[in-house]
């Protein structure tokens, strides 16, 4: 039978309390009852729980996590970023999903108030984050992961959607790509008017401002990639290059190009967003503007467990910056082991392109 904590209570004739006082250093204990307790855990050998020790200090050595569903195509790369440094700090990661609405986050309520976790990361459900914001104002640490734009106030970590969206256009203007199609996300993101804006300013630097009739509405699915295209050709309205504002609508844009008899680079280059496992495997593989997700899901999970170490949350956002990936969709890559050069023309801040 293993040793448990009552056993060295009943043999140094002491209340549970004290042990747990004497092991956590917490409270007033006559030293030599602590000394006489610490003498029969060496004699019993007793070792305490890492969770028992983290409960009498008023932890649980658990981590809770929210995000607003496990279906968004790079929420595993968060996940993956978050566990491997949760994980290698010794704690538990608690998964709390929104699929269910409100009857989701009356649930995590739930576990809120019966404190099953020392800190909160957050993939913003829609529509809760005031409520997060209250709970870190009533003392619940909490770091955001990709805040969208909000600059909610509390701790965050997020990318640079807008140097993003630059970087797409400067590329596509560097191929001599004067017509571009773009295909927005979700208009209530701010990231999406990011990505948008870094575009637009790209261009209109260059003097060639969007046709208006080539900025269409988007919800980050295959479909609206797909009905975006269709719409135009349909229409007769011309265009040189689609930039998506993820590798979803990305990869819809890419299925009509080619259902209309057009060639993808050489009639109409294409660029997404994210580099999700699925840009790499499409016809041709797809260039794209890289989101670090799993650092950004390491990042927030090290804010998080510093803090529980003594060292305040930052005040202003952690930024991890994306990087412009080429692949096939815009022309042929240049081989692995070389890095693409910068635009010729001069441009008012340098970007970073990756060749994978």
């Amino acid at each position: 039978m293993p040793i448990t904590i009552a056993d060295v209570a009943a043999r140094a004739g002491v209340s549970k309390t004290t042990v747990s006082r004497v092991l956590n250093g917490k409270g007033e204990v006559h030293v030599r009852t602590a000394d006489r307790v610490r003498a029969v855990i060496s004699d019993l050998g007793y070792v305490p729980s890492a969770r028992a020790v983290g409960l009498a200090r008023g932890r649980t050595g658990v981590v809770g996590m929210l995000v607003p569903a496990l279906t968004w195509p790079w929420m595993g790369e968060v996940l993956q970023g978050a566990v491997d440094m949760v994980e290698s700090a010794g704690y538990g990661l608690l998964l709390f999903t929104c699929n269910r609405g409100e009857e989701s986050l009356r649930q995590f309520a739930s576990q809120v108030s019966a404190k099953s976790f020392d800190g909160l990361l957050v993939i913003e459900p829609e529509g809760s984050l005031d409520y997060i914001a209250e709970l870190h104002g009533g003392g619940l640490p909490v770091v955001l992961i990709d805040d969208r734009g909000h600059q909610r106030p509390f701790p965050s970590v997020a990318t640079t959607n807008r140097k993003g969206g630059e970087s797409a256009a400067r590329h596509l203007l560097e191929l001599g790509r004067r017509r571009p199609l773009v295909i927005k996300g979700c208009e209530e993101f701010g990231c999406t008017q990011e990505r948008l804006a870094g575009f637009v300013a790209a261009y209109e630097a260059a003097d060639l401002p969007l046709d208006p009739r080539l900025v269409v509405e988007g919800d980050f699915t295959f479909d609206c990639g797909s009905r975006a295209v269709r719409g135009l050709t349909e229409a007769g309205i011309d265009f040189d290059a689609v930039f998506a504002h993820n590798d979803l609508s990305a990869g819809g844009a890419l299925q009509a190009i080619r259902e209309a008899g057009r060639r993808v680079p050489d009639d109409v280059a294409v660029v997404g967003f994210d580099d999700v496992p699925y840009a790499a495997h499409t016809e041709p593989p797809l260039t794209t503007v890289h989101q670090p997700m799993r650092e950004m899901g390491a990042a927030a999970a090290r804010m998080l467990l510093s803090y529980f170490e003594g060292v305040p949350l930052p005040d202003t956002p952690r930024v991890i910056p994306t990087t412009l990936i080429v692949r096939g969709s815009t022309g042929a890559p240049a081989p692995a082991d070389r890095r693409a050069v910068g635009p010729r023309r001069p441009v008012p801040e340098p970007f970073q392109q990756q060749i994978r």
